[in-house]
Formats: C-alpha cells, sequence, structure tokens
C-alpha cells in the first residue's frame, strides 16, 4: 500500500450504515478521513454531493479515485483491499457465504423494520409530526419475527452470527440494532441471547463502537428531555 493515500467516507453518524464504515475503518487502522455530510441538512442532495453518488445516498467511499457506495459493498471492499483480519469476510468460499447469506438477508429484514421503527418512534416525534401508533405496533410485531430470526437460524448457539468470530455480518447487525435506542428503546432488553451477543460485539470493537455510536446516545438524550415535559403533564 506505499504511496495509497488514506481513503475518505462521507458519512452521516445517524446512519446505521455509516457507523458501521466508521466502526471497521477505526478498528482496523485503516487511514482515513471523514467528510461529514447531514442528511438534516439536504447536503446529500447538492450539486456536489450527487455527482459524487447520484443515488444520493450514504455512506460513500473513495479511494484514490475509485468512488464505491452502499454499506454492504463498502465493506467487503475494505475487507478485500485492506490487511485485515481474516474473521471479518473470510477467504474460505463456504465461510464468506454465510457473511454474504446474512448481508443479503439483512438489507430486507433487519435494516427495513429498524428504519421504520426509528420513523414512526424517533424522527416523526422529533420534528412535531403525527405518530401512526397503529402502524408502529405492526413494525414492531414485524422486528419481533426477524430477531426470532436472528436468534435461532443465524446466531443458534454460536458466539457470533457466522461462527466463532466477528464478521461483517455481525457489525452491520449490531449497528441496525442500535438505532431504537435514539427514542429510549432497547429492542433487545427481553431477549438474553442477543443481548449476549451484542456485548460481545462491542467488547470485540472496543473504543470504536462507542465512539461511533455517541450520536445515537446523543439523540437518546434529547429525545427523552423533549419528551419529559410531556410525560410529566400525561401523570398529572
Amino acid at each position: 500500500m506505499a504511496g495509497r493515500q488514506a481513503v475518505k467516507a462521507y458519512l452521516d453518524l445517524v446512519s446505521q450504515a455509516c457507523r458501521a464504515v466508521l466502526i471497521f475503518l477505526k478498528d482496523n487502522k485503516i487511514p482515513h478521513t471523514v467528510e461529514n455530510i447531514a442528511i438534516r441538512k439536504g447536503q446529500h442532495k447538492t450539486p456536489e454531493f450527487t455527482k459524487l453518488n447520484p443515488m444520493q445516498k450514504l455512506p460513500v467511499l473513495e479511494d484514490n479515485g475509485f468512488v464505491l457506495t452502499e454499506s454492504d459493498a463498502i465493506l467487503k471492499y475494505l475487507a478485500t483491499a485492506y490487511n485485515v483480519p481474516d474473521h471479518w469476510y473470510p477467504k474460505l468460499p463456504e465461510k464468506r457465504a454465510r457473511v454474504d447469506e446474512y448481508t443479503a438477508w439483512n438489507h430486507a429484514n433487519t435494516r427495513i423494520h429498524i428504519s421504520s421503527i426509528f420513523l414512526h418512534e424517533g424522527l416523526l416525534p422529533l420534528m412535531g409530526q403525527p405518530t401512526h401508533p397503529e402502524k408502529l405496533e405492526k413494525v414492531l410485531a414485524d422486528l419481533d419475527g426477524t430477531l426470532d430470526k436472528l436468534e435461532n437460524v443465524f446466531l443458534k448457539n454460536q458466539p457470533f452470527l457466522c461462527g466463532d468470530d466477528i464478521s461483517l455480518a455481525d457489525l452491520l447487525a449490531v449497528c441496525e440494532l442500535m438505532q431504537p435506542l435514539c427514542s429510549g428503546r432497547d429492542i433487545l432488553k427481553d431477549r438474553p441471547k442477543l443481548l449476549s451477543w451484542r456485548s460481545r460485539v462491542q467488547s470485540a470493537l472496543s473504543d470504536s463502537f462507542d465512539e461511533a455510536h455517541s450520536v445515537v446516545y446523543q439523540i437518546r438524550e434529547k429525545f427523552t428531555a423533549k419528551l419529559s415535559p410531556c410525560l410529566k403533564q400525561a401523570t398529572l
């Protein structure tokens, strides 16, 4: 990698996928710089950013003129192009396929339900817009089925989702499952097996986990502070 410049990551850490990319870069000590793009300010829709990514989505990675979008593709590229431990994205076809299996499933299952919860329970109240309790109830029920599969189909009796070591599957999953904490909901609180898994993932990632999720903790504090007067009024 001699002469190779640091990669540049365009991120908004409110995004689960962006946090996963940042954690991977930090944990594997890949030289990088971060360009913060605030989605809430519409910075992902500027002409400059649209030229970089016509889809107007985050994250985006720029590596010596090579531009890549989509967190799944970015993480697998970094795991392949840089000297990182094999457990992240194993070279053995069967083990790699297990990681691919989860990441393919993640987008249409874990991610879609988590994003819906964040919308109904986090974003709408913070923006002062009406919420729809019946829709939230439906999303929570759907997520419950997804968590059952995460626990019984992927994790089973293993320490991590794809075996004995942490992989990209665990990284993507844990960043998704942290998102509801923005509104104060810990969706794993009644699932001891998944709570233990999350603790193992957090321990494996060390400081990079809390650094990337500091924005989640900050949003949770603001969300709680904003709702506190309403909660006090409701108890009078």
